[in-house]
């Protein structure tokens, strides 16, 4: 110790070296740390690491056998701000999972087993930018609220996943969104589609492999890009009656024609009426003359 009180420099190289040994020791089974950083990338882990530093902002779980996130340890990683979970084998029910990281910036879920976001899945995360959840075969539907709080998302990726549906007001009310990866899903293109492709057009919003983003269905529009289908869609859609509509016309049109008939009737029966109370009227007068 100098006589200012500061250590020599052996001094401070122990200390350092007890922060390192002590970083080390808090570091998670076979995962590498470095500052506010756990990196467990390929480590064949099939559960989620225990023992992560609670200061940590970066944590990388990708190329593993993790089927379940636990909301609680999540919990404690107040800081975090990157999660990197691709390729591992979540799904089923992801809701609730992320409340207690609300400072997450950057998620990325792709190559996983989703099937389904609801509005209760991100809702938490109102700082997050960027969403990965491409390359999920069995992701089949995405609730129309879903990203109502995730205000600030800038890069939406859902590409290579089961979804032939997407409501255009799930993308559209994202005021911060310029980038959208929709390619290689099989899109169905019928009328319930045509305002998203409408929306695609008419917003500033890059989608990346456009080549790609094309029509599954129906087969007349198989392989047919969006939204050059565009034109074609809305042709379809308004020249085109669907079994409701044919109902809708002929209960119209029996409707049209009952009221017809009963107005018809009704009138009948006011001339009938109306002749019945003449021709009495006559023959009283006729009987006075008579008298």
């Amino acid at each position: 110790m100098s006589p200012s009180g500061r250590p020599q420099p052996l001094s401070l190289m122990f200390l350092l070296g007890m922060g390192m040994t002590s970083e080390r020791i808090n570091c998670p089974s076979r995962c590498t740390c470095q500052y506010l950083e756990v990196n467990c990338t390929g480590q064949q882990l099939h559960e989620f690491p225990a023992a992560i530093p609670l200061d940590t902002r970066q944590l990388i779980l990708a190329v593993n056998n993790i089927s379940y996130l636990p909301a609680v340890e999540l919990s404690f990683l107040a800081d975090l701000v990157y999660l990197d979970c691709r390729k591992n084998l979540l799904g089923d029910d992801l809701d609730f999972t992320f409340i207690g990281v609300a400072k997450l910036v950057y998620l990325d879920l792709s190559f996983n087993n989703l099937t389904h976001v609801t509005f209760s899945t991100f809702s938490n995360l109102l700082s997050l930018v960027v969403l990965k959840i491409s390359d999920n075969p069995n992701l089949v539907a995405i609730e129309k609220d879903a990203f109502t709080n995730n205000t600030w998302l800038r890069h939406l990726d859902v590409s290579r996943t089961g979804l032939t549906f997407l409501d255009t007001s799930t993308v559209r009310d994202l005021p911060n969104l310029r980038f959208l990866g929709l390619s290689d899903n099989p899109w169905h293109c019928n009328c319930s589609f045509l305002d998203f492709i409408a929306w695609m057009t008419e917003s500033n919003v890059h989608f990346p492999d456009a080549d790609n983003i094309t029509c599954y269905t129906p087969e007349g529009l198989h392989t047919q890009k969006m939204p050059t289908v565009e034109a074609q869609l809305h042709f379809s859609c308004l020249t085109q009656l669907y079994k409701q509509d044919y109902i809708f016309l002929c209960l119209i049109g029996f409707c049209i024609f009952f009221a017809g008939t009963m107005a018809a009737w009704l009138a009948g029966i006011c001339v009938v009426i109306y002749e019945f109370h003449i021709s009495k009227g006559e023959e009283e007068e006729e009987e006075e003359e008579d008298t």
